[in-house]
């Protein structure tokens, strides 16, 4: 028997694509952790079980975060934006780390005085963390 398809997913403005901008923000923090993109399947299962999944656009395929890492993403709020075409997903983020580099968030670069400066420390090596892949 074949799903049907929930109505609030036909209020999201999906790009040419069929792609959707997705913010994970630490919900006790309020940090934004990571952007990715999702598409309809992605945020669906999303949406059902509670665990961020996303779409990665390297591998063209659909990305549950933490499936290498084991850095897993509890959402527990997904946000809509006005145009419909953004989302923000509340999380609590395994291990602190949502970064592939070992780090608590993706944005961990500041520009200062025309300069990137990395500011934020790596948690874990990354080739510990993915020494299994």
């Amino acid at each position: 028997m074949e799903s049907q398809t929930p109505e609030w997913l036909d209020e999201i403005t999906f790009d040419q694509n069929g792609l959707i901008m997705a913010i994970a923000q630490d919900r006790s923090t309020n940090r934004i952790l990571m952007a990715a993109w999702m598409n309809r399947e992605s945020l669906q299962e999303t949406v059902e079980t509670g665990m961020a999944v996303y779409y990665s656009r390297s591998r063209n395929r659909i990305w549950r975060k933490g499936e290498a890492s084991g850095h897993f993403q509890s959402v527990h709020e997904v946000r809509l934006d006005c145009d419909g075409d953004v989302l923000i997903l509340a999380v609590d983020q395994t291990a602190d780390i949502a970064c592939h580099t070992g780090r608590n968030s993706c944005f961990f670069r500041v520009l200062k005085d025309g300069v990137w400066q990395i500011v934020d420390p790596v948690i874990k090596d990354p080739d510990e963390i993915y020494s299994n892949e």
